[in-house]
């Protein structure tokens, strides 16, 4: 009988800055304002563009934090590990549990939208085949690994920034050629003195933000990616910096377009018309397969940082040591992606794609809050770095970020509150439980490099 030495499957180091960046744009995803369009451009009266300008600084500062944090933390936890080592272990816990919530949401969403999508084209094939379909089909690509998922990522990146080409080489066409506002240097997305309001434009920039999520799933790569401490705080950044350029663009070109917002023959799909108006039935094609595109890209890279969330949790002993097991030959949680994919296609038959939507922003900024905490608690209070430039990156910029985050906070609707607080309750029954009634304390590993 031989006994193995062999320690037990860890993650693998593969990825470098190039491919974190690539996980990041396509989970965040070049076209993801095309579906927000209508809505944010309604509810800001005619300032999409100052919204997305407003939402990406305050995603930029807290990309900052996460950057910050994965100098000192490299693993696959994100924010619940930064709070969980900075601030209290149940505050870890709950950031957790809320991000949590975030990753499930955001396949959820993708998986409901390509049904819906694909009903449409083929509407002979029942809705329930559909969910079947796409939740098995994302859930199987995770299963074989990020090499695979990697491969897939690549070409539907390519496919959306193709058609966010097109899109604004023919809105410039179009513009120059007298369509909309028929010209290409103007203040009013940013600012119409006749429409203009602040309360308007900040509960807009709480949508907005949804469009940039997804740039703080590169720090539950860590354990993924070849030189975390370097390469997770740079893609994060970059990638939030990136998608904002995109995004103010898409909203800017958008508006000059069609200037008049209170015309969208049907809100929800805005962008189509908008696409129809500058560049014909092809263009409009186009753009509908690259919101299909983006559904499965954002599906498949949501299910893969959920994972990895359920792995980091799991290995703590805070969730069933069963989710911190690592295929061997695959290097996936594969119990963690099944898990998911099981949940995916189970609440995609319960909920709605409105209001998965507006839950979603709910647990994304109270990690965010706990993560710029976390730079303020380990860099500014505990290793007292307070000169200079440190006093900017270790107390000025995340405190700008939490406040800034607070601020969409308190204008997420009140269903996001509604489920958001039913979520946050089950996760503190559950810790509860796991410590008999807090009378011991949360499990919290010592953190090694």
């Amino acid at each position: 009988m031989t006994t193995s030495t062999a320690g037990p499957a860890h993650l693998k180091r593969i990825l470098d800055l190039r491919l974190l960046i690539l996980f990041g744009l396509t989970f965040v995803g070049p076209t993801a304002p095309f579906p927000m369009f209508g809505i944010v451009s309604n509810m800001s009266h005619g300032h999409m563009a100052l919204a997305y300008a407003l939402a990406m600084v305050c995603m930029s500062l807290t990309a900052f934090s996460y950057g910050r944090m994965a100098t000192v933390f490299p693993t696959a936890g994100s924010a619940y590990t930064y709070a969980q080592q900075t601030l209290h272990p149940l505050v870890g816990f709950l950031a957790g549990w809320v991000m949590l919530l975030d990753y499930v949401l955001i396949p959820l969403m993708s998986v409901i939208y390509l049904a819906l999508t694909a009903q449409r084209f083929f509407p002979a094939v029942p809705h329930p085949v559909w969910l079947t379909l796409f939740s098995l089909s994302i859930t199987v690509m995770n299963l074989f690994g990020l090499r695979v998922a990697n491969r897939v990522n690549f070409a539907m990146t390519a496919i959306m920034m193709g058609v966010v080409v097109w899109f604004v080489a023919m809105a410039v066409r179009a513009l120059h050629g007298g369509i909309g506002a028929g010209v290409l240097l103007s203040t009013r997305p940013f600012y119409d003195p006749a429409t203009f309001s602040l309360g308007r434009v900040i509960s807009a920039t709480s949508v907005a933000a949804y469009s940039y999520l997804g740039f703080d799933g590169i720090s539950t790569l860590a354990e993924d990616a070849r030189d975390p401490k370097r390469d997770i705080g740079r893609a994060t950044v970059l990638v939030c910096l990136c998608c904002g350029f995109l995004f103010i663009l898409q909203a800017y070109l958008g508006q000059l377009a069609w200037p008049d917002f209170t015309t969208y023959p049907n809100t929800e799909t805005a962008f189509l018309d908008v696409s129809l108006r500058v560049g014909g039935q092809q263009l409009m094609l186009f753009v509908s397969v690259a919101l299909v595109v983006a559904g499965v890209a954002s599906a498949v890279t949501g299910q893969a940082s959920a994972s990895r969330l359920l792995y980091g949790m799991g290995r703590d002993r805070l969730l069933p040591s069963l989710f911190a097991y690592i295929h061997p030959k695959y290097s996936t949680p594969t119990y963690g992606v099944l898990l998911m994919g099981a949940v995916t296609l189970g609440c995609a038959f319960l909920l709605s794609f409105q209001l998965a939507a507006e839950a979603i922003n709910f647990g994304a900024l109270l990690g965010f809050m706990c993560v710029n905490l976390s730079v303020i608690s380990r860099f500014y209070v505990h290793d007292r770095q307070r000169t200079g430039w440190k006093f900017v990156s270790n107390l000025a910029l995340p405190a700008l970020g939490f406040a800034v985050c607070l601020l969409i906070f308190v204008n997420l609707s009140r269903t996001a509150t509604v489920i958001g607080s039913v979520w946050i309750t089950t996760g503190l029954a559950y810790i509860g439980l796991r410590t008999r009634g807090f009378r011991s304390s949360v499990p919290i590993p010592s953190f090694t490099d």
